[in-house]
């Protein structure tokens, strides 16, 4: 079988969709060693080291199509999904080529969440309605939808009148890397690359209002605790409103906002961190979330949506609007030794239902439906 993946955010995107399309295509990898994987790219280019897996190659668009990317993977692509003999077409980030039915190949779409629809105030009109647009003519052509979670599958019934039939809830994990421990060695050059201060709480992903840092800031304030905010994630106009809050308060110098932060160093720095926190207000999964309970950290993220899916029992869950719930969660997982102990080993336990394997069987359960 030859299996096709939408690959743009593969070669050259290094948060969220990025990730999960190469964890995706490696995992099958392994998991599919005699069938051929073919990745299909809008140019040339490898931004993020992705190793190619011995069964996989990368296609990218020649001549006229090659000037115009964005429109060959809208209205193109299925000519060269058929000339590759692709058997199934995975678009492993929220969309598929509009001419995706021309190719002969069967379709899967993963949808991510629909944030855009939920949250309208966080996006420009123009971006919801692309967004809309595409997602939803997406899902309309797909032969089979893949949920990152039951709250992206309940959306898309709800909001968009998508027949549940046709969705699979496959969850994520998250990058191997983060499940073993990091030596010392690599712990003090991390510490020292980004100026560590000794106790921490962490917080990871971009420093824009939906992940709700400024709660977790807040708290320090009011209850003058004695420890720093170290939050990695790419900076938006945000970080200036939580640096100047922190002013404010008197705590600026507790508070370390790490842009470009490399990935190969995230296991150590959450590892060498007290608790990490999550606040998001809305999420499609919250792959930190996943990081941190393999990490052997405490986790406190929000109540309600998606949260209680990937954290299970193992992390506290507080109202994300209450920084007095969030300021009582923090005061407990970093002086409560017992507390921690439980949070630790019941992380490491629950992260288990999201290690590879499992991940595998449920993709490939999806493709045996299309063959």
């Amino acid at each position: 079988m030859i299996i096709g993946f939408d690959a743009k955010r593969l070669f050259f995107n290094g948060s969220g969709l990025g990730n999960y399309s190469r964890d995706t295509v490696t995992i099958l990898s392994r998991h599919m060693p005699d069938d051929k994987l073919v990745l299909f790219s809008p140019r040339p280019g490898n931004r993020y080291g992705f190793v190619l897996p011995p069964n996989a190659e990368t296609y990218c668009p020649t001549g006229l199509s090659a000037r115009f990317p964005s429109l060959w993977r809208s209205y193109a692509m299925a000519r060269d999904i058929r000339r590759n003999r692709i058997d199934i077409y995975h678009g492993l980030s929220n969309e598929l080529p509009a001419d995706i039915r021309r190719s002969g190949a069967r379709s899967v779409v993963t949808i991510h969440d629909l944030i855009f629809v939920r949250m309208p105030e966080l996006y420009k009109p123009i971006d919801r309605l692309l967004y809309t647009r595409k997602y939803r003519r997406s899902c309309q052509n797909a032969d089979r939808i893949i949920a990152i979670s039951l709250q992206t599958r309940d959306d898309l019934v709800n909001v968009w009148g998508i027949d549940p039939a046709k969705i699979d809830v496959v969850y994520q994990g998250c990058s191997p890397i983060f499940y073993a421990a990091a030596d010392a060695e690599h712990k003090a050059a991390v510490r020292t690359r980004y100026r560590l201060p000794e106790r921490y709480i962490l917080s990871v992903g971009t420093i824009e209002p939906r992940k709700n840092l400024m709660l977790t800031v807040k708290a320090m304030a009011m209850g003058n605790l004695n420890i720093d905010l170290v939050a990695c994630g790419r900076r938006t106009p945000y970080a200036d409103q939580i640096e100047q809050y922190a002013r404010e308060k008197g705590i600026a110098h507790r508070v370390h906002l790490l842009n470009n932060v490399r990935f190969t160093d995230l296991p150590a720095i959450y590892q060498m961190s007290q608790v990490m926190v999550y606040a998001s207000f809305y999420e499609g999964f919250g792959i930190p979330i996943l990081e941190g309970l393999n990490s052997g950290i405490p986790v406190i993220t929000s109540q309600g949506g998606v949260f209680p899916e990937t954290g299970g029992d193992a992390a506290l869950y507080v109202d994300p609007y209450n920084a007095e719930a969030m300021l009582d969660a923090l005061q407990r997982t970093l002086g409560d030794t017992a507390l921690r102990e439980t949070m630790i080993r019941k992380g490491y336990q629950y992260a288990q239902h999201f290690r590879e394997a499992q991940i595998a069987q449920n993709l490939l359960g999806v493709y045996q439906k299309l063959r």
